[in-house]
């Protein structure tokens, strides 16, 4: 890869220009790598915006988690008066688990959705870098090719001067 990155840069550095003037490297070329990396950075943004709404409402649940821990832990108190002080750990700690339990499942579903998403795009543009590493390769065997058929064509003429002369 790193190989053909470096023959594309002396292609693009070389100056070569093709029958017309123009430069041989196509636009569409970099319109692909353009959009493949539009399109990844487009779907790195909806996952960035959509942690955010998962750390909001995930906040918005840790404060009323604590308000409903408060109110728990005074009921707690008052039953602490009628039972063992050992039954009272126990009650917290389990009343805890459960909180947090409930918590857990959609948050775990959350990051595995996310994760699906980042892993599907992630493919998509590894699958773009590919094509892309194919196409440059491509470009680099006709721009060879095309050189080779130039010079041998050009040794002909000048051959041909040659005998003339």
């Amino acid at each position: 890869m790193e190989q053909q990155q470096s023959q594309m840069l002396r292609v693009k550095n070389s100056g070569i220009l093709s029958y017309n003037g123009s430069p041989m490297i196509d636009d569409r070329d970099e319109e692909l790598t353009r959009s493949a990396l539009s399109a990844f950075r487009a779907k790195e943004e909806e996952i960035e915006r959509k942690k955010m709404e998962v750390r909001e409402r995930v906040q918005a649940q840790l404060g009323r988690a604590e308000e409903e821990t408060k109110r728990l832990a005074e009921i707690r108190e008052e039953l602490q008066a009628l039972a063992d002080p050992m039954r009272k750990e126990v009650a917290i700690v389990r009343k805890r688990v459960d909180i947090v339990n409930r918590e857990l499942k959609p948050l775990g579903q959350t990051c595995q959705k996310k994760e699906k998403e980042y892993k599907e795009a992630l493919e998509v543009f590894n699958e773009k870098n590919r094509e892309k590493a194919q196409l440059l390769a491509k470009l680099m065997e006709l721009v060879s090719e095309s050189e080779r058929l130039r010079m041998k064509k050009l040794e002909e003429l000048s051959k041909n001067i040659d005998s003339l002369c």
